[in-house]
């Protein structure tokens, strides 16, 4: 099996640390230039700081159990 038994751990890890990374660099650095014109300009900080915490939760959530197990 690719990556052993600790499958789920690794990919809770990756896909909360790129939420959480994802997320903060929205409100970091907002796009340059619109796609469309229903783009913001800017992303909801309030759901976008909420979403990185649940990932960074999730992420440190799975590095403890890669720790431990």
């Amino acid at each position: 099996m690719f990556l052993g038994q600790d499958l789920l751990a690794w990919l809770v890890l990756a896909l909360g640390a790129a939420m959480c990374v994802g997320n903060l660099l929205a409100i970091v650095r907002p796009p340059v230039t619109k796609r469309e014109a229903t783009d913001l300009e800017r992303a909801p900080a309030g759901r976008s700081i909420t979403m990185a915490i649940v990932g960074g939760i999730a992420a440190m959530w799975a590095v403890a159990s890669l720790i431990r197990g």
